[in-house]
């Protein structure tokens, strides 16, 4: 992590397309066998996915060259299928129905949709490293509820069913050699892991745990006999564990942190050793166990001090490695890097507009909910500011069972630049602090969860930071629930307010989730509350009960195609309030979905939420 001496001016005032336009180059990913780069640069108006020679020694050699047109959306992810071909995947003005399609390097042929079927969502169980030619996939074609696994063919598009799902099955896993040896199923609230130790024979139920309880399994050793896990089985926090499939049981303990929660492994294909294990405190953190990595590590430190170093893609002998550096205040550079001659090129600078001495510094924070619960979160402070009496943005994460987590965030930059303080907390029900604090959010929208957040804002002001008169709330998926329960709940407490495709109908919710959610509903009546058992418990979270509350301004944005969050959350919240003559700014775009992913559409978005706070907010801008 990077410091900065304290400035004693405030920072230069970058335009909104500044933080939200497409970096010019982005997403590196290095082909197995070496020879090519692969990354997303704007195209046809979009980021699509370009391919560039690399030359023996590393350099790069010829010029980049388009392999895909998408002209609705970006691409919204891709990576190596063997080094002929590149998959990426897309979906359809947000609806979040994923589709992947293949293409190879060479040209000359369209990208293949290897999922073809209209209102269909694909998810990759595994890339089959090993197997050039072949992908495993699942779909929900047969039926939307469920996913059936397919062996996949890149080029011609055949697919195989390898296992239909008998409609209980929420989760597959595979060993080694890519067969599909483990499945996780559930009755709701139960879930049982399945295991086989050939893919020809029957599953088997190995142990069930309620959805509070998991043992979630990473991946197999390397004999392919047992398994690694993450298991919070009999105690709070996750950890790592060795888990012997004969006894059902968690054996040697390889990690555990007293603080957090521990679920990340990682593995050397080639060599067949554990590489490191990652978690997450107030940053990301990693422990190295391979000294093979731990020697990469220590020179890219040696030659890139005073960053986060990352490392995200490698050939398949795991001697070229696409490295990333970053930290709070900028999204920094991607490098190649070659282990054994330690040369190290540079590819880009990803947002080299924005210095990184103007950005804000994001500081960890804790406090003591009301109740005496310990919270966590950030808090950003404009550059070259006293630090007192400053609006303030409150800013609620999504989820809500996530996180908010150090590093370069745009939103909150673009916020600070503005003359902002940006609060962000992680209530109880965030993720990744143990399974007592998680559960403490249960039946608690609304409640606890959102007493939470305001004693973040009553902690923040009785600091001097904050000006009580100028604080408001912006948030969007959960963070749009927690902004209008904050203002229908806490009315006095916001001067002003952002939903961003946010839940206003705790009832209409439930009762619009997508079909591929409906295997985990009755989890969900636990987590939220029962529609008709906890009727009383939803009626009294549902802001749109509450409109005659509201008197802080608002505004909603919304994607029509949202899968998650139906449109009809936020026009109920905007009738309700229009219909007490509450005027209400409402932006709905009909090609986006759960959140705005189109850079016009988040210039549009940004722009008008900008304006919208300085009116009611005065933050006396830079």
């Amino acid at each position: 992590m990077t410091t900065t001496p304290a400035r004693t001016a405030p920072a230069k005032r970058y335009d909104v397309r500044d933080f939200f336009r497409k970096p010019e180059r982005s997403q590196y990913r290095i082909s197995p066998d070496g020879k090519h780069l692969a990354f997303l640069a704007p195209h046809a108006g979009r980021q699509n996915v370009f391919v560039q020679p690399l030359a023996a020694d590393g350099t790069l050699s010829g010029e980049p060259r388009a392999l895909t047109s998408e002209t609705a959306r970006d691409v919204g992810g891709y990576f190596w299928k063997g080094s002929d071909h590149v998959l990426y995947v897309k979906d359809f003005g947000g609806d979040e129905n994923f589709h992947v399609l293949s293409v190879p390097i060479a040209g000359g042929a369209e990208p293949r949709d290897l999922t073809p079927f209209d209102g269909v969502r694909a998810q990759l169980v595994d890339d089959l490293e090993d197997d050039d030619a072949h992908l495993l996939l699942s779909h929900n074609h047969r039926d939307s509820q469920v996913f059936d696994v397919f062996r996949v063919d890149v080029a011609t598009g055949e697919a195989e069913l390898v296992a239909a799902n008998p409609g209980n099955i929420t989760g597959w896993g595979t060993d080694h050699d890519g067969k599909l040896r483990l499945a996780i199923t559930t009755d709701g609230v139960n879930n049982t892991l399945m295991y086989r130790e050939h893919e020809t024979d029957d599953f088997k139920a190995l142990l069930t745990t309620d959805f509070k309880e998991s043992v979630s399994p990473l991946f197999f050793t390397f004999d392919n006999r047992r398994l690694y896990v993450s298991s919070n089985r009999g105690r709070d926090k996750a950890a790592i564990f060795e888990f012997d499939p004969q006894t059902a049981q968690e054996g040697a303990l390889l990690f555990e942190h007293p603080d957090v929660d521990v679920s990340g492994l990682a593995y050397s294909h080639r060599r067949k050793v554990l590489t490191e294990i990652h978690y997450t405190t107030w940053k990301s953190e990693h422990k190295v166990l391979d000294p093979v990595l731990a020697a990469v590590y220590d020179d890219l430190k040696q030659q890139l001090p005073g960053y986060e170093i990352a490392l995200q893609s490698a050939t398949r002998d795991e001697t070229r490695f696409i490295v990333a550096t970053y930290n709070d205040r900028t999204q920094g550079a991607r490098y190649l890097y070659d282990s054994q001659s330690r040369k190290l090129t540079l590819l880009s600078v990803i947002q080299p507009h924005l210095a990184e001495g103007d950005m804000a510094v994001m500081k960890p924070i804790e406090f003591a909910a009301r109740d005496g619960l310990t919270l966590r979160g950030y808090l950003t402070l404009p550059v070259g500011v006293p630090a007192e009496h400053l609006p303030v943005i409150v800013n609620p994460h999504g989820g809500p069972w996530a996180r908010d987590v150090w590093g370069f965030n745009p939103e909150i930059q673009f916020l600070a630049n503005r003359g902002y303080a940006v609060l962000q907390i992680n209530f109880r029900g965030s993720t990744g602090f143990g399974r007592a604090f998680w559960e403490a959010s249960f039946k608690q929208w609304g409640k606890t969860m959102q007493h939470d957040i305001s004693d973040g804002v009553e902690w923040l002001v009785k600091s001097g930071v904050a000006d009580p008169k100028r604080i408001a709330i912006y948030g969007a998926s959960y963070g749009g629930y927690a902004t209008l329960a904050g203002i229908a709940f806490t009315p006095d407490l916001y001067a002003a307010a952002v939903d961003y495709v946010g839940v206003a109908n705790l009832f209409t919710f439930m009762n619009t989730i997508p079909p591929y959610w409906k295997p985990f509903l009755d989890s969900m009546h636990e987590m939220v509350g029962h529609p008709e058992k906890d009727e009383a418990l939803l009626r009294e979270g549902s802001p749109v009960f509450f409109v005659d509350r509201i008197k802080t301004p608002l505004f909603v944005a919304q994607g029509a195609q949202d899968p998650r969050v139906n449109k009809d959350e936020s026009d109920q919240i905007v009738a309700a309030l229009r219909g007490r003559g509450v005027d209400v700014e409402y932006m709905v775009k009909d090609n986006e979905g759960h959140g705005f992913h189109n850079e016009e559409n988040q210039f549009e978005f940004y722009t008008a939420m900008e304006s919208f706070l300085a009116r009611h907010l005065d933050p006396q801008p830079a």
